[in-house]
């Protein structure tokens, strides 16, 4: 045999092998799935709920227009800060000042009206008694006549004339009781007029103070839209009135936030939070949980549920108020802010990452590897709700065994940011399956895979 035969079935045969070994090996790696692992551990878990809102001072009042008027003077400018008492501004005040000195001379008139009423009755009640004396009397000197005329000791005339004495002091008597009655009559209606006038004074004054402006509370000017010159009208009905400025105590400062309704109902009173500001990088301040609203708020309009007359089905948030314990002084109301509360912890127990909890029915479960079919991991938000939809569905974890998953059922506790709590179904040291996303989706028990925890390329994770 020549040379190059030889050479020719030497190629022939290493194709041949090349050939048979390729094909061994594409056999053998055909139904291998490439994943990525972790293994479940013991660790400590904190569940914390995040939301966002602006920084606010717990108490603060916007001091409105309580007057229409021009400002003359304002005392105070933004940032200053301002003594309970002390002068904020002032409106013009010039006709309602005219008015409370014009009610206080109408006063002080009818007060002396008063006086001379009271003097008036003094002087009925002194005629009224000379008119009782008077008429007492001419009875005595009447009656003594009647007796003397009867005798006939005395003349007719003499007679008529102690008659008609009495009858004049008894008309004198009846009209001394008038005078007293009358002059009383006055008194009273000068009593009145002075009630009368000083409840004017009241509302003159109310008015009148209604121009000056006073803090109600230690604090600080943090808002002054106005300036001197400007008029301010009051509110009326739906219309609001002139706001003045803003005082806030700064003392206490908390973060008004807004927690998703899917989390609010483990938010509770009293627990810790950490609060960080967009405007001090870097730094965290310690909060407490003060205050939990008890109306939804409509996430794209910022109303409250309990302000519409319909339902509806958008998302919604409640508000929750922490106080911080020690904010800075530079701190400004509106600042944006983060808190996240701490709603639960766990110490020592067994956890794994959240993106390895997948959801099988029992038909995917009886799938054989390889069938096609997809099916859908499990949201890592929890266990109730999801398992609630179908009593079919599963919630469980893929466990690497002999380089083959098997499908684990698992119980699920306190989840924190990237682990979640396994309270029944895994042990300590198991390799679970944790992606990609898409093979999460897709993959059956007892299907061969490969281990690759290289990071994941981007089309699979955005598959």
């Amino acid at each position: 045999m020549s040379t190059w035969k030889k050479i020719a079935i030497g190629a022939i045969v290493v194709v041949l092998l090349a050939s048979m070994i390729g094909f061994t090996v594409y056999r053998s790696h055909k139904n291998v799935v490439v994943v990525q692992t972790a293994k479940a551990k013991t660790m400590d878990l904190v569940s914390v709920v995040s939301a966002s809102g602006e920084v606010k001072p717990k108490t603060y009042v916007n001091i409105g227009a309580n007057a229409f008027g021009k400002i003359t003077h304002l005392y105070v400018k933004e940032g200053d800060r301002v003594k309970r008492g002390q002068m904020l501004a002032q409106l013009e005040n010039v006709q309602s000042a005219a008015d409370v000195n014009a009610t206080q001379a109408s006063l002080g008139a009818s007060q002396t009206d008063a006086v001379a009423a009271d003097a008036a009755i003094k002087t009925a009640q002194a005629d009224l008694a000379r008119a009782k004396s008077d008429s007492e009397r001419a009875k005595l000197d009447w009656t003594r006549a009647q007796g003397l005329y009867q005798s006939a000791l005395i003349a007719k005339s003499e007679y008529d004339s102690q008659n008609a004495a009495y009858q004049t002091a008894d008309a004198g008597l009846a009209q001394a009781q008038a005078r007293l009655a009358q002059a009383i009559a006055q008194k009273d209606s000068a009593d009145r007029h002075i009630g009368q006038i000083k409840a004017n004074l009241t509302r003159a004054s109310d008015v009148l103070q209604k121009t000056t402006y006073a803090a109600p509370y230690d604090g600080t000017i943090t808002n002054l839209p106005v300036r001197e010159g400007e008029t301010v009208v009051i509110g009326i009905q739906n219309s609001p009135g002139s706001t003045l400025m803003t005082l806030a105590d700064m003392s206490i400062i908390t973060a008004e936030v807004r927690v998703d309704e899917t989390d609010i109902v483990n938010v509770k009173m009293g627990q810790s939070a950490e609060v960080s500001i967009d405007a001090i990088p870097k730094k965290t301040f310690k909060a407490i949980v003060t205050e939990i609203g008890n109306n939804a708020i409509v996430r794209s309009t910022g109303v409250s549920t309990s302000q519409q007359t319909a339902a509806s089905e958008e998302a919604k948030d409640f508000k929750v108020v922490v106080t911080l314990q020690d904010p800075p002084q530079n701190l400004r109301p509106g600042l944006s802010a983060t808190a996240k509360i701490t709603t639960a912890s766990r110490n020592s127990v067994l956890a794994i990452p959240i993106q390895a909890l997948t959801i099988r029915t029992k038909e995917d479960l009886e799938t054989k590897p390889g069938s096609g079919e997809t099916v859908h991991a499990a949201s890592p938000a929890g266990d109730s709700k999801t398992a609630a939809k179908s009593k079919d569905e599963i919630q469980g974890v893929f466990v690497l065994r002999d380089k083959k998953v098997e499908f684990v059922p698992v119980d699920t506790g306190v989840a924190g940011t990237t682990d979640i709590e396994i309270t029944k179904g895994v042990k300590d040291g198991d390799e679970i399956v944790t992606g990609s996303y898409k093979v999460l989706r897709t993959i059956k028990p007892g299907t061969g895979v490969k281990v690759d925890n290289t990071a994941p390329k981007k089309d699979e994770e955005t598959t």
